[in-house]
């Protein structure tokens, strides 16, 4: 087997309006919403799926719970700009910027955190 890219992932949220204005308004994802009832987030040419704890869809994770997810998103916004963009929305920054280790070399990055308490790094790479 040979995989080649992450297609989406998906996160359990307690208020599914509160996490789509937040990742809309604050990380520009796009709203996606499926014929049955379901509900995602885009970006580049991936997903966030998100589910309602307590009513996941089927099959689903072991233990769905909101707030124990760990997301790094690549930006090619400066670190500056969005450090910027999180104190105008009152979003509290956990860590940085600090320099990291990505998955194709050093990074930049941000931590903070979204409405369900899941930690966010959004990370840049050197020009």
């Amino acid at each position: 087997m040979h995989i080649e890219r992450i297609d989406h992932l998906v996160l359990n949220v307690h208020d599914l309006d509160a996490t789509i204005r937040f990742y809309r308004e604050v990380l520009g994802m796009r709203p996606l919403h499926a014929g049955d009832g379901r509900h995602a987030l885009a970006f580049g040419t991936q997903q966030l799926k998100l589910y309602p704890v307590g009513a996941p869809a089927t099959p689903h994770a072991a233990h769905p719970t909101r707030g124990s997810a760990n997301l790094c998103f690549v930006s090619t916004t400066p670190i500056k700009e969005i450090v910027n963009q999180l104190e105008r929305f009152g979003i509290a920054i956990e860590a940085g910027p600090v320099s990291r280790a990505g998955a194709l070399g050093p990074v930049e990055s941000v931590y903070f955190r979204d409405p369900d308490g899941n930690l966010i790094e959004v990370s840049n790479y050197p020009d």
